[in-house]
């Protein structure tokens, strides 16, 4: 374990200690289920008390980044962050930052979209036929006029994650289905009232087309079809401008 000890100060010890055992664990220094020194030994490494360290292991613990097992062989041990934890995170962060920022909702349209196209290529040269079974099963879901409008927001956020599985690029696959869940919701929220469903069912059906005929290009033209239609509905329920 080799954590850097130096930067720590007299003012917020169990921040610092904190903050330097979590870099150690960000740059691997410090290996998942790798067990921590006990208190006792960090106290003494560190230079404070006991109770300094317990605070230290508290936000880290709150922070998910370790966790305690009770028994002989127990102690502190650093947490396997999963991919649907971190996704978890993800989602939430951003939607609170969009919601305590008042961001606007044309920005939220602009960067979801921004996002999903620059995957696009990928997903139309990796797509497969599990990929597009999937999508069309959500196309039929969305068609279906027994479909609640929670159920055609949640088969919305489904069709664009299948996209972004397709890419085959697990970093891409996290980062954009998080966005997905993030915003989609948000903006179905906002508009729901004024969208045609079998229009945009029309443009995941014109999108899955282009997926399976490995078109990137196409899939671009239909994604951005999509997004011009989004932006449309954003436009009719802000109203028109006052002069």
């Amino acid at each position: 374990m080799a954590i850097e000890f130096n930067t720590i100060q007299k003012e917020g010890l169990s921040v610092q200690i904190a903050n330097a055992i979590r870099d150690a664990i960000l740059e691997g220094r410090l290996s998942s289920e790798e067990r921590l020194p006990s208190e006792a030994e960090l106290a003494d490494r560190f230079g404070v008390s006991r109770s300094t360290v317990r605070e230290a292991l508290k936000r880290l613990a709150a922070q998910n980044l370790i966790r305690s097992e009770r028994g002989s062989s127990g102690g502190a041990f650093v947490n396997r962050l999963t991919w649907s934890e971190a996704q978890g995170n993800l989602v939430t962060t951003t939607r609170l930052l969009i919601g305590m920022n008042d961001i606007p909702l044309e920005d939220a349209i602009e960067a979801r979209f921004a996002l999903e196209a620059a995957a696009l290529p990928l997903a139309a040269e990796k797509c497969a036929g599990d990929d597009l079974s999937a999508m069309r099963r959500e196309i039929d879901r969305q068609r279906d006029p027994l479909t609640s409008d929670e159920e055609f927001c949640a088969s919305d956020v489904t069709f664009h994650s299948v996209i972004a599985r397709a890419t085959g690029n697990p970093l891409l696959t996290f980062q954009l289905s998080a966005a997905f869940e993030a915003m989609q919701p948000l903006m179905n929220m906002l508009v729901y009232r004024l969208r045609d469903r079998e229009r945009i069912a029309d443009l995941h059906e014109a999108l899955a087309v282009a997926l399976e005929r490995q078109d990137g290009a196409g899939a671009s033209i239909s994604l951005e079809s999509l997004c011009a239609y989004t932006r449309e509905l954003a436009a009719q329920r802000r109203g028109p401008k006052k002069d």
